[in-house]
């Protein structure tokens, strides 16, 4: 359901003097260290208790400057520093708003051939306190990651449950609020380590005027040295197409893109899958310091961590398969203790969380499933949901109060915060178009097939048609029409070899996009905006070699360049259009084909108007390049005395139809580029 953003904007309306602004970010501040110490004690001393700067009445932009500097520092010694889960981790004067996390009988099932169901999940309950660090460990097939899905909000099949934020239903600003690293690693493999992660920062983050750009560089320095990324800061993502960064060292930078967000919660689904154990435990350490230091509240699902990287959980959630189950819902720190109570205890010199899988995997040597899950609904279950339901009846900010209360702190601190955004993406969408236009330009420029392709590909099939028709002007008006016609198809047929490279683009756009990075229009404005005039540069360089080379009048040409650009840009929406909706290249290109035919044999030229079943010639009014030809061999006839009448009688072409074709043109063009934005917005999006 959809929550009304008033308490947002009332909070944003609040005017006053320093002091009424003080008291409100004193009382955001103490309702961030009661949800922190209320419910969970052993949290209370991450929460600093120092007086807020601002309260003094001679605070400055230099002192604001000075402790963003001794912050970043005190992080970068904690990054830097060996801790464990009982480290004292002194809390920032700029937490995050607290999110509480509660779920109610959350469960899956998936639909099955036979028309019944099959379960994948059963009823679980839990609530998850800001400021912690929770694992949800299990066997394949137990539902950890759909767990986590469906409390990230990120499930788009329909599960069961309530879930709510806050004691408040999550709305359509719940992602401003909220992170989500999953498990696939996709970005432009032309980019560096250090643009992926600025790139989310500057779209998630707030404008601050008052704040030097260099501390804001430092910030993505600090979230670089965390996850070990600072020795590969300018080297490329990489992929198939370009050797860059490790698969290690790229899973990395996926987690400090979802970090970089800086959202009061954090879901991460396997971000330690396929790293060694040790760049396993300094991400865990990074996400640990990060929750505390914050007051984020973090999900990770993890598969049997060493003992170090365990320990640095607050909060352990362990699920059974086969279906999934609740085995133990609990602080880590407590599990030991829990297993000795049933019966299981760990034996010394071993892995907790290896003896812990081994018991609770249906179908292993120490299968003891079924007794695990009876101690469960026994003995914890009937607690954790009365705490659930005591948590359902209180309610504390919603999602638009956490973004106005962090503006407001913003304001209050002297930052200079751009006015606050209650709606679903943080940037305006200029400043999404200019984020988007200056990475698409850098990638761009780096990639040598994004010049090859619509350039150099172009001016080359251009020396090569020019050469096949060369003096073509000096012959029979009949023979000058074919070359007109191949070069308005060579033209239009263009914007075909830019199909890989859209459906590239619309993949990594449909994981932004997922984030609320950016905008479905921002998109295609700034991919409209460069690849067209890229093409346009082949295109045109194309024409102008073929003509050259062709000894044609040059009055022509202005006339045949003008048809050739407005029929390049009906095609050009076509193939974006068939690029956006369809699930795969191969698919894209195969529905290419026949309406290419079409229009090329419904062109006037190969298929004449007089010569087509009667029932067939309404395609002449709806194909593009006719238009084009009709026009031109009109023109070109009048120069060509009894041979070009002889033409216009022969294939049935009328004059004065050049506005009406350029009308039809600009719908069909118009529609195409619609359609392209609804398949982008709607289709092909992820299945979770």
């Amino acid at each position: 359901s959809t929550m009304p953003a008033e308490p947002g904007q009332a909070l944003l309306a609040e005017e006053g003097a320093a002091g009424s602004g003080t008291s409100l970010q004193r009382n955001i501040l103490q309702s961030a260290r009661a949800h922190s110490a209320g419910s969970q004690p052993g949290l209370s001393r991450f929460v600093t208790s120092a007086q807020n700067p601002w309260d003094h009445g001679d605070y400055s932009r230099e002192d604001l400057v000075r402790i963003i500097a001794e912050q970043q520092s005190d992080t970068e010694r904690l990054f830097a520093s060996p801790i464990t889960g009982d480290t004292e981790i002194l809390g920032s004067i700029f937490p995050r708003p607290p999110a509480n996390l509660t779920f109610k009988d959350v469960s899956f099932s998936i639909p099955m051939p036979d028309g019944s169901r099959k379960t994948i999940l059963e009823p679980v309950s839990g609530h998850f306190e800001s400021g912690e660090l929770v694992a949800i460990m299990g066997p394949s097939g137990c539902g950890k990651s759909t767990l986590l899905d469906m409390l990230a909000s990120k499930k788009t099949a329909s599960y069961e449950g309530d879930i709510r934020v806050n004691g408040l239903k999550r709305d359509h600003l719940f992602q401003r609020i909220a992170a989500y690293v999953g498990q696939e690693d996709v970005m432009p493999q032309h980019w560096t380590v250090r643009e992926a992660v600025e790139f989310n920062t500057s779209l998630k983050q707030t404008v601050l005027r008052n704040v030097p750009t260099e501390l804001g560089s430092k910030g993505v320095d600090l979230v670089l040295a965390a996850f070990g990324l600072t020795g590969v800061a300018n080297t490329f993502i990489g992929g198939d197409k370009i050797r860059g960064c490790s698969g290690g060292q790229r899973r990395r930078v996926t987690l400090a893109r979802g970090i970089a967000q800086r959202a009061s919660l954090l879901f991460a689904d396997e971000p330690t899958s396929g790293l060694s154990a040790t760049d396993a435990e300094l991400c865990v350490k990074a996400l640990r310091i990060m929750a505390k230091k914050f007051n984020v509240l973090t999900m990770v699902v993890i598969h049997q961590p060493r003992i170090e990287v365990a320990n640095l959980f607050d909060r352990l959630v362990l699920l059974t398969a086969n279906p999934g189950r609740m085995i133990y819902n609990g602080k880590m720190s407590e599990t030991m203790a829990y297993w000795i109570s049933v019966g299981y205890p760990v034996p010394q010199f071993c892995n907790p969380t290896d003896v812990y899988l081994d018991y609770i995997t249906p179908g292993g040597q120490l299968d003891h499933v079924d007794e695990f899950v009876a101690a469960y609904r026994q003995r914890l279950e009937p607690g954790i949901r009365d705490h659930v339901d005591a948590r359902l009846q209180e309610t504390g900010m919603s999602a638009a109060d956490m973004i106005a209360s962090h503006h407001r702190l913003q304001e209050i601190a002297h930052m200079g915060p751009a006015a606050a955004r209650l709606k679903a993406l943080a940037s305006p969408f200029h400043r999404q178009v200019s984020i988007l236009l200056h990475r698409k330009k850098t990638l761009t420029m780096r990639n040598k097939q994004a010049i090859i392709m619509p350039i150099v590909v172009p001016v080359l099939v251009g020396f090569l048609l020019g050469v096949m028709f060369m003096d073509i002007g000096s012959k029979p008006f009949q023979q000058r029409l074919s070359f007109v016609f191949m070069l308005l198809t060579r033209i239009c047929m263009g914007g075909m070899q830019l199909m890989p490279q859209l459906i590239d683009d619309r993949t990594i756009m449909k994981y932004d996009i997922s984030e609320r990075l950016y905008s479905v229009p921002a998109f295609i404005i700034v991919g409209v905006t460069v690849d067209i005039s890229l093409s346009l540069i082949g295109a045109i360089l194309n024409a102008l070699i073929m003509y050259w080379l062709s000894s044609m009048d040059w009055k022509y040409f202005g006339m045949i360049l003008m048809w050739a650009l407005i029929n390049f840009f009906v095609f050009d929406s076509f193939f974006s259009m068939l690029a956006a909706g369809s699930p795969s290249l191969q698919t894209a290109q195969v529905a290419a084909i026949p309406f290419n035919s079409i229009f090329m044999m419904f062109s006037g030229f190969m298929i004449s108007k007089k010569s087509a079943p009667s029932y067939l010639t309404w395609i002449f009014e709806i194909s593009p390049i006719g238009y084009a030809i009709q026009s031109i061999f009109c023109t070109m006839a009048k120069d060509a005395g009894e041979d070009g009448a002889l033409v216009i009688q022969l294939y049935g072409f009328e004059e004065d139809q050049e506005m009406k074709g350029i009308i039809i043109m600009l719908v069909m063009a118009l529609g195409f580029r619609a359609m392209q934005v609804l398949f982008l917005q709607y289709k092909n999006n992820i299945q979770k």
